[in-house]
């Protein structure tokens, strides 16, 4: 080694602290390498005098999309991330995505309210059981209100394109401001997708549907002034939407016809919580009842925990799973009793669970009515008038309702290009992968500091939704936190890990009837494809898989040119011991405040120095 002469200056506060570095009141120049008295070994390493260990370097961080996992993003992103500058591209026009959207008749979320929430700001005052879609969208916009996640919002801004520059290790996202109508470039540290699984709604691609003269919309893209009061109508498909739109377009219009090609499951309940196609109000003395912290607890731990021992329904051959076929049929069976004959070609040749299941109350029971027909023929093409079947027959409507789901393989909708490879091409059937390729559906080799939230492999298939969202984003808060905190330029998933993770999946999947011939969500509507819309295990099992990040799976780029990992620990102080108003001592707690060992020295916020004095 060669020994080193340069020199550096030195603040005046961390003069006053580093007294081997130079007098309180001097500005003096210091020699980062002395003369010793002695010989001894000289370092290759110039350190930076005036960076402390705990300096945080700014993250200029990206999320695309506002619904719900995007609004838990704005939350806990800046709480658990010291120094985050957050933004947040939103298309809409305000937050709460497919809640904001969807306002099809009937739209109502298919588990209870209490359920669908975040865990550490409820609302005990659900109106209905399972609630409305208007009141779930007026929740998550409150709850991001209360949570001045606002701010950090660009409304009507769509991300049209994704790119990494290896040249200043930064994404450029292409933005389309859609009131403007212009694009401008953004640069971010970090991108974050919460993109959400039905974003971008699809019309079938039918021969003659433009020539179609009625009124046409898909359920995501309702028009509110449109009434079909009266009219004759046809919906397509039998899905989420497709089965609650049904039930209330009968009731209202003159005639419903429903297409619906694929056979599905109508499932009793999702977990005990049996549905009625009429409302489920909670009485006032529930709701009165539920005002008290401890009875509310209860309540909602007991609903809530039957969502957490469902996962083994799904497992091939278990006692949970077999069985399930008869008793939904029983309970389809009960469903149809006026016209049993609608059974032929409803029941499923694949196991209960191999889709996402639908309770879909009042759907059964609206196909026996007299103004309901149930068209199992599949469409040839639309005309001017409706569609013509492919017997040659041809139905007129006055309007069609396409419930024809959204795009659900999880390729991203725009160009998401890094080192030569685009995500919007390589994960689809024929690319590079050909499927979402991730690890942990985290993040994927080759695009470094790129992060999805609520994608692939993103929920367990029990549990819930807003649980997942929060223990994701705040896996991900880790990994910026070691970025900000550790002088780490880059982080990308190993390929040799993301190879080992798709081995288990293809290990673990055929366990579960989710690998049936079936179309589906998690499949991305292609039978046999690799399973990759779920986490291969239950919820509980995904909880301890990314309690904390397996550093080991990553590779790391340092700002640092010298090549030392280690350059961030910097002049060997942590800044609060320059700065007296900080508290170096804050792990003493009063004598006769209880520990628990287990969190003893864990908590990331409290270390000496990170904490002010209590004055």
């Amino acid at each position: 080694m060669t020994e080193a002469s340069s020199v550096v200056t030195s603040t005046p506060c961390l003069a006053q602290v580093a007294e081997h570095l130079a007098p309180a009141s001097a500005s003096a120049q210091v020699d980062a390498n002395p003369t010793l008295p002695i010989n001894y070994p000289v370092s290759r390493l110039q350190f930076d005098a005036n960076h402390c260990i705990d300096d945080l370097r700014v993250l200029k961080v990206a999320v695309v999309g506002a619904g719900l996992a995007g609004i838990n993003a704005g939350i806990l992103l800046p709480a658990k991330v010291p120094r985050i500058d957050l933004t947040i591209f939103e298309k809409n026009s305000d937050v709460s995505g497919v809640w904001l959207e969807n306002i099809y008749p009937g739209v109502r979320c298919d588990i209870p309210a209490h359920v669908y929430q975040s865990t550490f700001s409820p609302n005990t005052q659900w109106s209905e059981q399972f609630a409305g879609g208007s009141e779930i969208r007026d929740y998550w916009q409150s709850h991001a209100r209360n949570h001045d996640v606002y701010r950090y919002v660009k409304f009507r801004h769509r991300v049209d394109e994704a790119s990494w520059d290896d040249s200043v290790s930064q994404w450029h996202l292409r933005v389309q401001d859609l009131d403007a109508g212009s694009a401008t470039v953004h640069q971010f540290d970090f991108v974050i997708f919460a993109l959400g699984r039905f974003n971008t709604w699809k019309l079938p691609e039918y021969p003659g549907i433009d020539e179609y003269k009625g009124h046409l919309r898909h359920t995501s893209n309702w028009d509110p002034n449109h009434d079909p009061t009266g009219k004759k109508v046809a919906v397509i498909g039998n899905g989420a939407s497709g089965v609650q739109i049904v039930p209330n377009l009968q009731l209202i219009s003159s005639h419903v016809t429903h297409f619906a090609r694929n056979p599905t499951w109508i499932a009793a309940s999702w977990a005990r919580d049996d549905r009625t196609f009429e409302p489920q109000p909670f009485t006032d003395e529930e709701r009165e009842s539920f005002k008290d912290p401890e009875t509310y607890l209860k309540f909602r731990k007991a609903l809530e925990e039957r969502y957490w021992r469902k996962f083994r329904g799904l497992i091939r051959g278990s006692k949970e799973n077999s069985g399930m076929r008869e008793f939904f049929i029983d309970v389809m069976k009960k469903r149809v009793e006026a016209k049993p004959e609608l059974l032929d070609g409803l029941i499923p040749d694949f196991s209960p669970h191999c889709r996402r299941l639908t309770p879909a109350p009042g759907y059964l029971e609206s196909l026996t009515k007299e103004n309901v027909d149930l068209v199992r023929t599949p469409i040839k093409r639309f005309t001017p008038k409706g569609i013509e079947t492919v017997d040659g027959k041809e139905h007129e409507f006055d309007a069609i309702f396409c419930a024809t789901g959204a795009h659900t393989d999880l390729v991203p909708p725009f160009p998401v290009k890094a080192r030569g490879v685009n995500l919007k091409e390589a994960w689809k059937p024929g690319g590079k992968w050909g499927f979402p390729y991730t690890y942990l559906g985290s993040a994927t080799p080759g695009f470094p500091n790129l992060f999805f939230l609520l994608g692939p492999h993103g929920a367990g298939p029990s549990g819930t939704g807003p649980f997942a969202v929060e223990t994701a984003v705040t896996y991900y808060a880790k990994i910026l936190r070691k970025a900000s905190s550790q002088g780490i330029k880059t982080i990308t998933p190993l390929k040799e890990a993301a190879d080992d993770f798709v081995d288990y999946c293809d290990a673990f999947f055929p366990t579960t009837v989710l690998t049936d011939n079936c179309s589906s969500w998690n499949n991305g509507g292609i039978p046999g494809a690799r399973i990759h819309g779920i986490w291969p295990g239950s919820a509980a099992h995904l909880v301890l898989a990314k309690q904390d990040p397996r550093w080991e799976d990553w590779e790391y780029e340092h700002i640092s040119t010298s090549g030392n990992r280690f350059a961030y620990y910097g002049n060997g102080y942590a800044r609060g011991e320059i700065d007296e108003s900080t508290d170096l001592v804050s792990y003493l707690k009063p004598p006769d405040q209880e520990v628990n060992l287990k969190d003893l020295h864990e908590s990331w916020w409290d270390l000496p120095g990170l904490t002010k004095k209590d004055l």
